[in-house]
């Protein structure tokens, strides 16, 4: 595939009008089990030229091209590649390109993926072009600004069925059992939003305002299809966003995709969105967690059809503003639309502490920054492009208030609708609605890269009232900018258990220290929490008073966002090795049974467990482990019987157990031995509980495979390869790494199953052998697959559970040696930084014992 520069693309663009492309997909191979590895694919592609007589190229990742004409005249071929292109010489000021070419079905989740359902046979399709992979499965003008409109026929087998950006005009008979598929011609669109999806799928219409709605999923999936909750959500996204935005969704349908084998959580296909079915498909039991999760992604994706779809960047440089303003909307919407009002608590607690994490990694960068080329573009999906843009337009819309920034929302939709656009441009429209100069704090919190940390510094009098309240902003000497923060500070008094927030002011800090004169004289309070409401991107500290009653009393904050920021201060210290993991482990395991947030329960529970994998003093972890699972245990007895916090406790006792005692009350789960009352230990959380068992050499793969046959599905097998690769001999590791490292490339879901499963927290011993042999592959295994194994091969089989010198002078040796491709470069120094931080944390552990 060509590795486009933005130098190319802006050449292209100026050179080109595409006005529409027309494709036909023979697709009746894909049921050829044994010879249908490619498809047919014709594409004319109808284009105006401002220069006659010059050259461009256009991608076609093809398998083969049988033969191209343009404007009726043979193109030679002969120099066209997968990674070059097709080069099209003498352009007039009109063109007809035609290409016919065979594509290879992928496995990999890009392209035109192709999966096999082992229930019943079934084969399914489903494309995915983002960043830029349609062209693998037409020929192109692959890139965000060359928008066009497409009409689609694929000839298919007649049980199935075809979905794709617009409703289908007609079907008409292709041959015995086939049928050809002809679509209504699209709307205006990118490259990377058009789609196609393909099988026998199982699906429930419904319509809103308007709108005619779908949700598809596998045949075999539809008993757990719970479609009236997911066209709730939908309804209720599109009724807010209808409202908010002043401008009505521009399709006449919109179809959600439930997909195996998805790499991502969804995909915002204009009008056809694809959902990945592992994570938001419930065979069963989950909690609350799971679900605003679901609503979370849904709304997310429903805010891209104005957001990226209507309106799209220009180029991958304003990527960030696409994710961040989906991320910052569906959170929004959820807060104030759907039953998950407590939305922006799940922002700070999951998607922020992404993004804090990814911005004190040596790779962090400003949030605007410019993508030289597609290959920069792939490793940009991360932590500061979704959270931490989203952070900084929560901040804009408390800046300028909420209905200016609306109105200039309204007013950038209205003026680039169909078109592509820049944050230059969104820019302008908010300034103009606001009335604000909005270009410093642009400047400031987009163009410049890491976090801020804010801490208080008070002097109280003899008489308990505040002296001097002073705030005291840090930046790493790497990055030392200080940012203007517009932030809420909450005085919180001690009540009968409960801390009641007696007052909040908002102010600007700015600067290396803010003093907060409006709190002179005031009665000092027992927690003063900086950031309170969550209004700016920060880490934050507390005075010792502070932390002191946090400790003692956090379950006693009414605001589940209150106590959410305490929850990632500590996570942020522990990180930092300001406090020791097992301080860390203590707080959680003394404050966290009483917490009434699901979200918080799930999000510091997977803290606690980083802590003790990565954080703790090795010869003390074991105690730690015991710890959390004695807490869990207890806490899941105590839990309402068959509630989501009850299933929380149960999988956080199902993933600390360690001693003899615990793994034999998990095999006896297995048996329907001495279950607590109400836990319902039904597929997912068997496979989770016999995981656990294998990790810790008490089962093995005779019990797998007996799991495996009681569960003879997608999911079943995916669990089952994550199984088999936990079993701790030396023989099976060795097999494993043969596996993922070996000339063919496994399926993506078999490829992520056997890299979670190769290492575990109980068997780091097991794969240090495999740190010098990380560093001798990982150039071979990034230079054969696809861009998404082999981002997940880079990193999650990079040894980062060898917390040791060793683990980073080998990253080093390699870092120093060349040949090796910038973002495959970022994602192992990415490794390297987390072992620093680790050694670092362990340090300050050791020394608390």
């Amino acid at each position: 595939m060509r590795n486009l520069t933005q130098v190319e693309a802006t050449e292209r663009a100026r050179l080109l009008d595409v006005t529409g492309y027309d494709i036909s997909l023979d697709l009746s191979t894909a049921v050829q089990a044994a010879t249908g590895r490619t498809f047919r694919s014709v594409t004319e592609v109808r284009f105006r030229c401002a220069e006659p007589g010059a050259s461009t190229f256009i991608e076609v990742a093809a398998d083969s091209v049988r033969s191209a004409t343009l404007n009726g005249a043979p193109v030679d071929t002969s120099g066209w590649s997968a990674e070059k292109g097709l080069t099209l010489a003498g352009l007039a000021a009109e063109n007809v390109l035609v290409v016919d070419a065979d594509f290879a079905y992928s496995n990999s989740g890009q392209g035109l993926h192709r999966t096999v359902d082992p229930v019943d046979g079934e084969t399914y399709l489903y494309s995915q072009f983002e960043t830029a992979d349609a062209q693998k499965v037409y020929a192109c003008f692959d890139q965000p600004d060359l928008k066009s409109v497409y009409t689609w026929h694929a000839t298919v087998p007649d049980h199935w069925r075809v979905v794709s950006n617009m409703p289908v005009e007609r079907e008409e008979p292709a041959g015995e059992a086939l049928k050809t598929v002809h679509f209504v011609e699209s709307a205006r669109m990118s490259t990377y939003i058009t789609a196609l999806c393909a099988g026998p799928y199982h699906e429930v219409r419904d319509s809103h305002d308007g709108i005619d709605l779908g949700v598809f999923c596998r045949a075999s999936m539809a008993q757990y299809l719970d479609s009236d909750d997911l066209f709730l959500i939908t309804k209720q996204g599109f009724d807010f966003f209808h409202e908010k935005f002043g401008v009505r969704y521009p399709l006449a349908k919109y179809d959600q995709l439930w997909v195996p084998d998805f790499n991502a959580g969804a995909m915002e296909n204009f009008g056809c969105v694809t959902h990945a079915e592992s994570h938001y498909i419930f065979r069963s039991q989950v909690t609350d967690f799971e679900y605003e999760q679901r609503a979370n992604t849904i709304l997310h994706e429903l805010a891209h059809m104005w957001f990226g779809d209507l309106v799209t960047m220009r180029w991958w440089n304003d990527l960030w503003l696409n994710e961040s303003f989906a991320e910052w909307a569906s959170h929004w919407c959820n807060t104030h639309a759907t039953r998950f009002q407590d939305a922006w608590t799940t922002f700070l607690s999951i998607r922020k502490n992404w993004g804090y994490r990814q911005d004190q990694l040596s790779s962090t960068h400003p949030v605007y920054c410019e993508m030289p080329d597609l290959e920069a573009v792939e490793v940009n999906f991360d932590g500061i492009t979704y959270a931490k843009g989203a952070s900084v337009l929560k901040q804009l819309v408390a800046y300028v208030g909420e209905e200016p920034f609306l109105a200039g929302l309204r007013a950038y939709f209205g003026k680039h609708a169909w078109g592509n656009a820049t944050f230059d441009d969104l820019l302008a429209e908010l300034e103009a609605a606001s009335g604000r100069e909005l270009r410093k704090f642009a400047a400031q919190w987009l163009e410049t890269a890491q976090v801020n940390t804010l801490r208080p510094e008070l002097t109280i009098g003899a008489d308990g009232s505040y002296e001097r309240v002073l705030v005291r902003q840090e930046a790493p000497a790497g990055h030392p900018t200080l940012r203007t923060h517009r932030i809420g500070v909450g005085l919180y008094d001690l009540a009968d258990g409960r801390l009641v927030r007696r007052e909040r002011i908002e102010v600007d800090v700015t600067g290396e220290t803010t003093e907060l004169s409006a709190l002179h004289g005031t009665p000092a309070a027992d927690v003063l929490l900086l950031n309170d409401d969550d209004l700016t991107y920060t880490k934050l500290r507390l005075d010792e008073r502070s932390m002191a009653n946090v400790v003692q009393h956090i379950a006693g904050f009414e605001s589940s966002l209150a106590r959410a920021l305490c929850w990632t201060a500590a996570w942020d210290m522990v990180r930092d090795a300001e406090l020791s993991a097992r301080d860390y482990v203590a707080l959680v395991l003394a404050g966290l049974p009483a917490e009434s947030d699901i979200n918080l329960v799930t999000a510091t529970l997977r803290q606690a467990t980083t802590a003790l994998t990565f954080y703790a003093d090795p010869t003390w972890a074991p105690t730690g482990w015991a710890e959390v699972a004695r807490t869990a245990r207890a806490a899941l007895a105590a839990a309402e019987p068959g509630s989501g916090f009850q299933l929380a406790w149960a999988r956080a006792y199902t993933s600390a157990a360690r001693s003899a005692e615990d793994l034999a009350a998990l095999r006896g789960w297995l048996d329907g031995v001495e279950v607590p009352a109400g836990l319902s230990v039904d597929t997912e959380l068997r496979w989770g509980v016999l995981q656990s068992l294998v990790a810790n050499s008490a089962a093995g793969a005779a019990e797998v495979e007996a799991e495996l046959a009681r569960d003879r599905t997608a999911s079943g097998e995916r669990e089952a390869a994550y199984a088999h690769a936990l079993v701790p001999t030396a023989e099976n590791k060795a097999a494993v790494w043969a596996a993922l490292t070996g000339p063919e490339a496994l399926p993506n879901w078999r490829n992520r199953a056997l890299l979670q499963g190769f290492t575990h927290p109980a068997q780091v011993d097991l794969v240090a052998p495999y740190r010098e042999k990380y560093f001798a592959t990982v150039d071979q295994v990034w230079g054969s697959r696809d861009s998404e194994p082999a981002q997940e091969f880079t990193q999650l089989a990079y040894p980062a559970y060898l917390v040791e010198d060793d683990t980073v002078a080998a990253t080093d040796a390699w870092l120093a040696s060349d040949g090796h491709p910038a973002p495959l470069r970022r994602l192992v120094a990415e490794g390297r930084d987390g072992v620093v931080r680790a050694l670092k944390a362990r340090a300050k552990d050791a020394r608390s014992a």
